[in-house]
C-alpha cells in the first residue's frame, strides 16, 4: 500500500514530500530504472506495459506536469543517495557492511559511517578538532553529557581522524526521524568578517530571487557575504523562530532533504504535525524531553562558556520509545574572554549569541501548539465530529 504525507506550502500540495512516501518495494526497485526510462526512448524489456519513467510517475499518482525530466531525475538521484548514504569505502576495506535501518538525514554522506554495535564514526580534521575539543569536555559537564550522543573516543586509519559516537537510532525498528537545526544563525562571526564585496555571490542571489538585493545592490552587481548568508537564512525559519526544519523521514517514505523553505506558523506545525503522526503521547514526550534538555543547557557550564552553531535538535521514535539529543557540534567554539551570552539575544557581530535556547524556546511553544492540536483531533474523532 502506498502511504503519502500532504504538505500544503504556499496553498499548493508539494508534490516532492508526496513521492518521497510512495515507497513500497516495487518502486525502490524502479528507482534505478527510471534513471535508464529518463532519457524518454522504449525499452519494453525493462519495464513491460510503460516506456518512460514519467508514465510511470504518472501511474503512481504524481501529476503529469509535462513529465518534468529534471524533477524526476532528481528524484531518482535523492532516493537512490539516502538508501545508503554512508559509503563502507570510509572506513577502507576493514568497514563492516552498513547496518540494517542506517540513516543519515544531513551532513556530507561520506562524513558519517555506522559500525557494528550501536557505534557511528565522524570524520574529523584531526586531533585538535573543534568537535572532538568540544565532546570531550561536553562528557565531563553533568547537565550537558544528559543532553548530547554519547562519546566514545576517536579512532584513527591512516591519516584520517573519526570520533566514535552512540548511534542513536541503535535500539529502533523502522523509526520516524527529523533533524531540526537550532539558533538565528548557522555561520561563524569568522566567516562573514570579511566586507568585500562579491560579484558571485550577487549572482546566487539573483538565480534565487531577483527583487532580493537592494537598489545599491543591483547598481554595483555585488554583496558581502555576511549579506548573502542572511539572505540564506531570512528563506527558512531561522532568523525569526530560532531553528528550522532541516530533514525529516517517516517510516516506509525516503528521506525529505529540501525542507529549508518551510517559514510561516502553519507550515512549521503542518510539517512537524504529520511528523507526528497523529500520535498524542509522541507529541508529548517529545515536548517534555524538549523541556528538560532546555534545562540542563541553561544549567551547564559548557554551554554557558560556549557558542554553538549549527547544531540540530534530532528527534526519532518507533512505536514503543521516543529518543531527542542535540547534535552536530563542528561550530561549537569557546566564547572570548569576558563575554558572556544568554542564548536568546538577538545576534549582532561581535557579541558571539546565535539564539540556541530561543530556538528551544519556540520549538517548545511549537510542539504545544501540535500537542493541541492532535488533542482536538482526537477529541473531534471522539464526539464522531
Amino acid at each position: 500500500m502506498t502511504s503519502s504525507i500532504f504538505l500544503t506550502m504556499a496553498g499548493r500540495t508539494s508534490d516532492k514530500f508526496r513521492l518521497s512516501c510512495i515507497d513500497n518495494n516495487g518502486f525502490k526497485r524502479t528507482l534505478l530504472k527510471m534513471l535508464i526510462l529518463d532519457n524518454g526512448t522504449k525499452n519494453t524489456n525493462i519495464e513491460a506495459g510503460r516506456t518512460t519513467a514519467a508514465e510511470y510517475l504518472v501511474d503512481q499518482g504524481v501529476p503529469n506536469s509535462n513529465a518534468d525530466k529534471s524533477l524526476l531525475r532528481f528524484f531518482a538521484i535523492n532516493a537512490l543517495e539516502l538508501s545508503a548514504p554512508a559509503s563502507p569505502v570510509l572506513l577502507e576495506c576493514n568497514a563492516p557492511a552498513v547496518p540494517s535501518g542506517w540513516l543519515q538525514l544531513s551532513g556530507h554522506p561520506k562524513s558519517i559511517a555506522p559500525m557494528a554495535n550501536g557505534i557511528v564514526r565522524k570524520r574529523i580534521s584531526g586531533p585538535n578538532d573543534t568537535e572532538l575539543l568540544a565532546y570531550r569536555q561536553l562528557m565531563v559537564d553533568s547537565h550537558a553529557v544528559k543532553v548530547v550522543p554519547k562519546f566514545l573516543g576517536v579512532h584513527q586509519l591512516a591519516a584520517d581522524h573519526f570520533i566514535e559516537l552512540h548511534n542513536l537510532l541503535h535500539g529502533f525498528v523502522e523509526p520516524n526521524v527529523m533533524d531540526i537545526k537550532m539558533g538565528f544563525r548557522t555561520f561563524t562571526e569568522s566567516e562573514v568578517s570579511n566586507t568585500a564585496l562579491r560579484e558571485d555571490l550577487y549572482r546566487k542571489m539573483i538565480a534565487v530571487d531577483p527583487n532580493a538585493p537592494t537598489e545599491d545592490e543591483h547598481r554595483q552587481q555585488a554583496i558581502t557575504k555576511l549579506r548573502y548568508m542572511q539572505f540564506r537564512e531570512n528563506m527558512s525559519s531561522t532568523q525569526e523562530r530560532g531553528f528550522r526544519i532541516e530533514a525529516l523521514k517517516m517510516r516506509g517514505c525516503t528521506p525529505v532533504t529540501d525542507l529549508k523553505t518551510i517559514k510561516t506558523t502553519q507550515q512549521i506545525q503542518r510539517t512537524i504535525g504529520d511528523f507526528v503522526n497523529g500520535k498524542k503521547s509522541v507529541a508529548k514526550d517529545i515536548t517534555k524531553r524538549l523541556r528538560q534538555m532546555r534545562t540542563l543547557i541553561e544549567k551547564s557550564e559548557f554551554f554557558a562558556h560556549h557558542q554553538v552553531i549549527g547544531s540540530s535538535v534530532f528527534i526519532v521514535y518507533d512505536d514503543h520509545q521516543v529518543g531527542v539529543w542535540l547534535i552536530d557540534f563542528a561550530k561549537a567554539l569557546p566564547l572570548p574572554k569576558g563575554t558572556r551570552v544568554t542564548h536568546r539575544a538577538r545576534w549582532q557581530m561581535g557579541n558571539s549569541e546565535e539564539g540556541l535556547l530561543y530556538g528551544f524556546d519556540e520549538l517548545i511553544r511549537t510542539m504545544e501548539a501540535v500537542q493541541q492540536g492532535v488533542h482536538g483531533r482526537q477529541s473531534s474523532r471522539t464526539n464522531g465530529v
